[in-house]
């Protein structure tokens, strides 16, 4: 073997169904790591088509059109050899595959064998599975074939052990949540140890609907030592060099923190939602509360200040401060603000119902009309300018519904849909860090929906702190109410919680798609019935 052999990774963002332009962006890296020496190209699960493609993958002219695509892209990739995950179909069966392409055919094409089937994945709906290994030879050295799931279990990889394989090659299409990243090195240890194999995991980058893949692809030794990690949230093209048939070590780009990955998957997820399903910009309700402000400052920093808009709609009850820290944030950011008074049209509206209501005494009906006024204003500015809406509700108020329906959950896109409230502060603080666009008052003052006189959002919820140690346990671990109580939270606390969640399941039906970043958010990983009688104590 010749020394220093190149495997270059190809980290792209891919966009579901654009076969022609995944495709070009997959022969310009080729050419790219032609051009620097590489010899082998390996890119993300399902680069050809982007992943998921979900239901597209039922429709018989999809998967041909993928077909028609690979074997053009194998004419056209010269001078070096490619991995590339796309889905195929022969005789009857579906499988999400990976093709070697070598001087211009089809070598080789290996079928994922383990099909997830949990979270945010269901691919058994789709593909059905594959048994054997591939393994071929590239400069005297033996590369292995697995695809994304495969790695989370044994069998596969020693497969490939046991077909002679050196190196094991991953194609991912690994979604992130938080601390996603040391689940992924575990289990990569795992195989490793298990099977004495060096291994090169790329993984894809980029936002897809809820999901954001956060690359930081990397390479492990024999020794399951990481030797090489490529950037997290954004496009990069790496090499791993390899001197008698082991990785060498090159550069380790240092993970960024916990808020740092978060703020950057919700930027990545904003900016890659509004470029893909070409919306011209943004525009928002800035309240003068941090939820809104929060928004505003990762959409600026998603898109830039010249596509976003942001609105200001005063009631009677808006306090002055409010007003005064939005136009603050505004000229800050730099964005285009409006301001547009509601109090005239919550009038009329009053009015019109004034024989209604007669009688009656005043509650939510009167608050969530100003929300339903204020959502209509910006409905009908996206629908004059083409800008989406995003809402600008967190986890916490979508989890007890906090929030209202046709008012300020209505919208295109739910920024932080998966962001509790606690997080919402982080964030806050983590962006002021970078430079200060949110006011400090904005973080400092008590939460309020400001819909009465006086409103505070603790008036009728548990603190947040609690409000999501509940949200957390129950929601995302799955705990009963008795089994959060043990966790030293006061029962009548818990109770109210659980139930606000259980009870507001036909909100959540209702909400905007959001950014996903937990291990299970209130998207595709949550399936629960609107109407059910079951509760969970014990």
């Amino acid at each position: 073997m010749r020394q220093g052999t190149k495997i270059a990774i190809a980290q792209i963002n891919c966009l579901v169904g654009d076969l022609e332009g995944n495709s070009t962006k997959i022969l310009d890296m080729a050419k790219r790591a032609r051009d620097a020496g590489a010899s082998l190209l390996l890119t993300p699960e399902l680069s050809l088509c982007g992943y998921p493609p979900e239901d597209l993958l039922l429709r018989p002219g999809f998967v041909r059109a993928c077909d028609e695509v690979l074997n053009k892209l194998a004419l056209d990739a010269t001078g070096i050899a490619l991995v590339v995950g796309h889905p195929v179909e022969r005789e009857g069966r579906r499988c999400n595959a990976a093709s070697l392409i070598r001087d211009g055919m089809i070598e080789a094409t290996y079928f994922k064998h383990e099909l997830p089937n949990y979270a945010v994945f269901d691919e058994e709906r789709y593909f059905d599975s594959g048994s054997d290994p591939v393994v071929f030879e590239l400069d005297a050295m033996r590369f292995g074939l697995a695809i994304c799931e495969d790695v989370w279990k044994p069998a596969p990889a020693r497969l490939a052990k046991d077909a002679g394989a050196e190196v094991l090659l991953v194609l991912n299409a690994s979604p992130y949540h938080m601390e996603k990243q040391q689940t992924r090195y575990a289990i990569a240890r795992e195989r490793v140890k298990d099977t004495g194999l060096a291994l090169v995991y790329a993984n894809m980058t980029g936002g897809q609907d809820e999901l954001v893949f956060d690359g930081a692809s990397f390479v492990m030794n024999r020794d399951a030592e990481i030797v090489r990690r490529l950037a997290s949230f954004e496009e990069s093209l790496g090499f791993v060099e390899f001197e008698n048939h082991m990785p060498v070590e090159g550069e380790i780009v240092p993970e960024p923190g916990l808020e740092a990955s978060v703020y950057r998957a919700l930027c990545l997820g904003v900016s890659d939602y509004v470029a893909k399903n070409r919306f011209p910009g943004v525009l928002l309700g800035l309240s003068g509360g941090i939820d809104s402000a929060l928004t505003l400052a990762i959409a600026v920093d998603a898109l830039g200040a010249e596509k976003v808009h942001a609105v200001m709609m005063p009631s009677m009850y808006t306090s002055d401060i409010s007003i005064e820290d939005s136009r603050q944030m505004a000229r800050t950011l730099g964005v285009r603000y409006s301001e547009l008074a509601i109090q005239p049209i919550y009038e009329l509206f009053l009015e019109t119902l004034e024989g209604e209501f007669a009688g009656m005494p005043g509650n939510t009906a009167e608050e969530n009309i100003q929300a339903r006024v204020r959502g209509t204003l910006l409905m009908a500015l996206s629908n004059k300018h083409g800008s989406i809406v995003l809402t600008t509700g967190n986890k916490s108020e979508m989890a007890v519904g906090y929030s209202t329906l046709y008012g300020d959950m209505a919208g295109g896109f739910a920024v932080l849909k998966d962001i509790r409230k606690t997080l919402v502060y982080c964030l806050a603080h983590y962006r002021n860090g970078i430079g200060r666009v949110i006011p400090e008052r904005v973080i400092t003052r008590p939460p309020s929906a400001e819909l009465k006189a006086g409103q505070c959002d603790q008036d009728s919820l548990p603190p947040y702190e609690v409000l999501d140690a509940v949200m957390e346990a129950y929601m995302e671990q799955d705990l009963s109410l008795q089994d959060i109580v043990k966790l030293g939270i006061d029962e009548k606390d818990a109770r109210q919680v659980v139930h606000l969640i259980r009870v507001n399941e036909y909100k959540r039906r209702q909400s905007p798609v959001g950014i996903r970043i937990t291990q299970r958010g209130f998207g595709r990983d949550w399936r629960y019935p609107i109407t059910s009688k079951f509760l969970d104590e014990y």
